[in-house]
Order: structure tokens, then C-alpha cells, then sequence
């Protein structure tokens, strides 16, 4: 080892911008001198293994510890590389004073806890200075250097070379020299990958800043003044000021999502972002990445590394949106990071600390999924911690007219129309439906009348199972009225449907799919109406 080489390595990492390839190539280059069996590199970090950490005992300190990071080097007889970075030195402590009579592990905590270097060229006489003498003798070690890495008067870790040739003081100050380059090189790294993660950062809250206002927009704002919807806006006032998990139970479309959003805008988190995940969108696969991100590599497909939605909420609030549809061994993983905010991401072992409040909600019935063991005791009751029921749309019908109103307000101004008019007959139409898709169809049904109107008077379009004078089973209920008050048996039920699929094939004059067909009548796709024949034996012509 001369001057010459030292640069060489020293070169090889100077302009590069990630951490892990800086530290590889120092040790990758380091281990090229034939006479060099081991180099490594630890730098500081949290204390994260220390229940199972073998130095625990004399540990002065488990708020942090040198972590090894990066190894190389090649045995004398087997010709292994010594690249693994796991086993009983994969974590030292940090010694902030000298200590003296100690084994190399102590040196190693020492040079990283006082920024001294230590330089050992009596291994050969000395071998139990070392924690394994036999693989001192079997590998002819004859020096230890150990040198910190220091930048900005901060120590960021250690790194050690051992060697078959004797170092002297000259090697100490090249190596010296070397590990200053060596920390400026890994804190230059450092801040290139942090600006690169705040960077993608930055772009994810604006995808979900984005995504938020085109939610507000599609249910407006939180219209209404029924008994029951101001019963929810109390508990939000109640429950927005606190970190309380929340879980909001209701049909689908009744807009569970808007809730959220109120109760973030209204809580300490509202100057930081508010993350939505779509639990039923998420492939099986791809849940752990998707909550806790993953590292470069750690499974085919992680070309790089992935930012996980709770490390994007971190200050915030996220929401689990559907719930319910997370997998069964996935859930435990979701119940640690609520309870102790820790989580570790997929390929990384390093244990990192999050500070989210978590807003989940769901249309299942979660106590029946408990029952049918799909979803965790443990979890829901962490998930319930305040519960909010949104009443369906059909038990509040007095919010019809005031919500009605501001889509219709809403829609016009979107597509650059003056406002049309909503009369009383209009209103008593809404009000005659049971809305099925709530708010959410109650949107849809007003964009779809101000298109037909032609910016004339509002033409609504709703189903014709609205009212029983325009339904089409309405022969089967006038012949059965006094049967319908009573409970309905299976029999009756299957009758009930045979008769709505026969009423539909004589309007259609037979028709099962293609514009105006059965299928489209019955809002069913012609596959299904077809197996639904097939089922009651219905011919194609009644």
C-alpha cells in the first residue's frame, strides 16, 4: 500500500451520489492489496438490535451503535470473501472514553465513540488482542488499523483494515488521509440521496395533494343539515383535535373519504400531508411495499428504492381506506407500527420510528370478518378506537335538495353552463329513490341530467326501479301488495327476480345485451343476465 494507491480508491468514490456504492467501493478497493484479509466499515446508528445484541451488557449507551455496513477481503486458504455483514460484529458500542486491556471489539467501539485512530503491528505476537486468535494465526494477521471517519468534526463511523504485512505510522497517516476523503465522500452521498428522496417526496404529496382535490371536488363539501349527519360533524369537531385512530364505517359512496379529509383539516397534522391508500387496489403481493416501501434489490423488480406510505405520512395522517380487504398476514405488521410506530422496510433491517395518525375505514362488517377469522381481534379494537357510522344517503333523504343543489352548481360551472333551475318535482323525484350508490350515484344521476338537458330545463334520468309506477315488476307487486308488507321467503325472492328478468325481456321485445337490451335495463352485464336466464330457464322471448 503506497500513496499512489490510496488515491486510486480514494477517486474511484469521490464523485458518486449513493451511500451504499460509496461504501463498497472503499472496501471493494481496499481489499484489492494482496496483502490486506480484511477491510469493513461501520458507521453510526440507532440502537435497534439490542434485545438480541450480544454486547449488551456493555453497552454504555443504546441510543445508538456503530452498525457494519460494508465488508470485503479474502482468505489465505479457502480464497472466501469476507463481503457478509451479519453474525456477532454486525453491531458494536460506542465507547466515548479510552479504554484500555480490551478486545478489538472495544477498540473498534472506542475509536468510533473518542474520533481516535488505533494502529496494532504486533498481531503476529499478540493474537488474542483479537476476539478469534485462531483466525489470526490461520490468516498470518500481522497489523490492525482502525481509523474513524470523521466530517465537519462529527465521527460518522469507523473503518478497520487488517493485514498480513506490518503497518508503521506511515500507513496510519495515509489511511488517515484516505478516511477524511473516504467521510466526505459518504456524507456528499448522504446529501444527494437525501435531496433525491425529499425530491420524490415533494412529487408523492403533490400526486396526493392533487388527488385530494379531485376528491373534494367529485362530493363537494360536507352538505346537509339531517339529524344524523350533524350527529357526525359533532363527533368530528370531538375527534379531529386528538391523535385518536378512527375507523368510519359506511356503504359504499357515502363519503368516508370527505370525513377524513375533515378530520385531518381539522387536527395539529393539517400542515402535513394527509396519504390515502386504497387497500382494495393494492396487489396481495405488494402490500408490504406499498405500506413500508422496500430497498434497492430487495426482490426482482426494486430497481430502486420506494418510499412506503407511512414514512410519507410521517407527521400526517394516513388513510386506510377499505380496510378490510388487508391480508390476514399482513395485519400484524400494520397493529406493531400503530402501537410502537416502528416498522422496518423489505430488504433493510434497520428499524425506523414513525409519527402517523391513522384514519381507516370500510363497508364490511368487520365483527362478522373477526368471526369468519379475516381480520385480527387485536387490530380492530387498535382500529376503533373512535368509530364513526355514516348513515346511508336513504335515511337522510332531507340532505337530497341542499346536495342536489351543489352538484348541480357544481356541474353547470364545470361545464361552462348557467345554472339550471331544481324545481319541487325534481326534488320529489330524488326523494322517491332509494339510492343504492348514495351521494356518490347521486353525483353521477345529476352530471348525467344536466347532459341530456342541453342547458334547457333538468332532465333526470334515474332508474326505473325508482318508483313502483314506473318499475317494471310493477304487475308482480300490485298482484302481491299485500304479501310485499309481510317478510319475504327465499322462494319469494327468487319469484321476485324471475319476474323483474321477464318484465325486462318484454320491454326489450327479447333483446338481452347491445343498446337497449335487457342487460343494460337491468344495469347487469349480458353474462351475467345469461346465466341468470339459464338459472330460472327463461327463453329469449318470454
Amino acid at each position: 500500500m503506497n500513496i499512489e494507491f490510496f488515491q486510486s480508491v480514494a477517486l474511484s468514490v469521490a464523485n458518486e451520489r449513493s451511500v451504499d456504492v460509496v461504501l463498497r467501493n472503499i472496501v471493494n478497493g481496499l481489499a484489492d492489496d494482496a496483502n490486506v484479509v480484511l477491510t469493513r466499515i461501520w458507521i453510526t446508528g440507532p440502537g435497534d438490535l439490542c434485545n438480541v445484541c450480544p454486547w449488551l451488557k456493555n453497552c454504555p449507551d443504546q441510543a445508538k451503535c456503530l452498525h457494519l455496513v460494508a465488508s470485503n477481503g479474502q482468505s489465505l486458504h479457502t480464497k472466501q470473501r469476507y463481503t457478509w455483514l451479519k453474525g456477532r460484529y454486525k453491531r458494536f458500542p460506542l465507547y466515548t472514553e479510552e479504554r484500555q486491556n480490551i478486545t478489538a471489539t472495544g477498540k473498534i467501539g472506542s475509536i468510533g465513540g473518542t474520533g481516535k485512530a488505533i494502529l496494532r503491528n504486533d498481531i503476529i505476537e499478540n493474537p488474542t488482542w483479537l476476539l478469534d486468535p485462531e483466525w489470526a494465526n490461520r490468516e498470518k494477521i500481522a497489523s490492525f488499523a482502525g481509523q474513524p471517519l470523521v466530517f465537519r468534526d462529527e465521527t460518522l463511523g469507523v473503518l478497520a483494515l487488517f493485514s498480513r504485512k506490518v503497518l508503521d505510522q506511515s500507513h496510519l497517516v495515509m489511511l488517515r488521509t484516505f478516511a477524511y476523503n473516504a467521510a466526505s465522500a459518504i456524507a456528499n452521498a448522504r446529501a444527494f440521496e437525501e435531496i433525491e428522496q425529499l425530491h420524490r417526496q415533494l412529487e408523492l404529496e403533490n400526486e396526493y395533494l392533487r388527488d385530494t382535490v379531485r376528491g373534494v371536488y367529485n362530493f363537494g363539501n360536507i352538505v346537509g343539515q339531517s339529524a344524523p349527519l350533524q350527529k357526525i360533524l359533532q363527533q368530528i369537531e370531538m375527534v379531529a383535535p386528538t391523535d385518536a385512530t378512527v375507523l368510519i364505517h359506511g356503504e359504499s359512496g357515502t363519503g368516508k373519504e370527505l370525513v377524513a379529509l375533515a378530520i385531518h383539516q381539522r387536527s395539529k397534522r393539517k400542515n402535513r400531508p394527509l396519504v390515502k391508500v386504497n387497500c382494495a387496489s393494492i396487489p396481495h403481493e405488494l402490500f408490504e411495499s406499498e405500506f413500508f416501501g422496500h430497498v434497492k434489490g430487495a426482490f426482482t423488480g426494486a430497481l430502486r428504492d420506494r418510499t412506503g406510505r407511512f414514512q410519507l405520512a410521517d407527521g400526517g395522517t394516513l388513510f386506510l381506506d377499505e380496510v378490510g380487504d388487508i391480508p390476514l398476514e399482513l395485519q400484524s405488521k400494520l397493529l406493531r407500527v400503530l402501537q410502537e410506530g416502528e416498522y422496518e422496510r423489505i430488504g433493510e433491517e434497520m428499524t425506523r420510528r414513525v409519527n402517523v395518525r391513522v384514519i381507516a375505514a370500510t363497508n364490511r362488517d368487520l365483527k362478522k370478518e373477526m368471526e369468519a377469522k379475516r381480520f385480527r381481534h387485536d387490530l380492530y379494537f387498535r382500529l376503533s378506537a373512535f368509530p364513526l357510522e355514516i348513515v346511508p344517503l336513504r335515511n337522510r333523504k332531507e340532505d337530497i335538495p341542499l346536495l342536489a343543489k351543489e352538484f348541480l352548481k357544481q356541474i353547470c360551472q364545470g361545464m361552462g353552463l348557467k345554472e339550471l333551475p331544481l324545481k319541487k318535482k325534481h326534488i320529489l323525484q330524488l326523494q322517491g329513490y332509494d339510492w343504492p350508490g348514495n351521494i356518490r350515484e347521486l353525483r353521477n344521476v345529476i352530471e348525467r341530467a344536466v347532459i341530456l338537458s342541453g342547458g334547457k330545463e333538468l332532465r333526470l334520468d334515474l332508474p326505473e326501479t325508482a318508483t313502483e309506477k314506473t318499475s317494471p315488476v310493477a304487475p308482480y307487486y300490485a298482484k302481491n301488495r299485500e304479501q310485499s308488507a309481510k317478510i319475504l321467503t327465499y322462494e319469494d325472492l327468487k319469484n321476485l327476480e324471475k319476474e323483474n328478468i321477464l318484465a325486462a325481456l318484454r320491454k326489450t321485445n327479447g333483446k338481452v345485451s347491445g343498446p337497449g337490451g335487457a342487460a343494460e335495463l337491468l344495469g347487469v352485464k349480458p353474462t351475467t343476465l345469461a346465466s341468470q336466464m339459464k338459472a330460472f330457464g327463461i327463453q329469449k322471448r318470454p
